[in-house]
């Protein structure tokens, strides 16, 4: 884990947060509906929503796409940022592309690989779980 007070926003800023403290590896996650959200697959960490705040929330949707879990994004420009679970509201996944400079974070594996799209391979080396890890 990572402990670092982090800054993050959406394209155009009206989306911005900041994490003032450990966040997870980042998981990548290759579900149908992370790639239907995202175009590929979501990159994400997490932290513990103790420890994160908005700093702008002006253009903060909410997209509940199943009966578990609802996805954050940006109104205005279109940017994929978070994912909650109903079942943990104390913590929030975070598009690792949504935070500012360098996260010091590395990629720890890959879940719901059985879902992967089939123009990409995911290299042995890293992690992959048929499923959630």
């Amino acid at each position: 884990m990572t402990e670092q007070k982090t800054s993050g926003s959406c394209l155009c800023g009206e989306v911005a947060f900041e994490i003032s403290g450990p966040m997870r590896p980042v998981v990548n996650c290759h579900c149908i509906q992370c790639r239907k959200q995202t175009g590929h697959f979501l990159a994400a960490t997490d932290c513990a929503m103790d420890n994160f705040k908005f700093t702008n929330e002006t253009g903060l949707k909410w997209y509940r796409a199943s009966e578990t879990a609802r996805r954050g994004f940006c109104g205005n420009c279109g940017s994929t940022l978070f994912w909650q679970a109903d079942n943990n509201q104390a913590k929030i996944s975070i598009a690792a592309g949504a935070i500012d400079g360098n996260s010091g974070l590395t990629t720890s594996g890959h879940i719901f690989v059985a879902w992967k799209g089939d123009y990409y391979d995911i290299p042995d080396y890293e992690a992959q779980h048929p499923e959630s890890d």
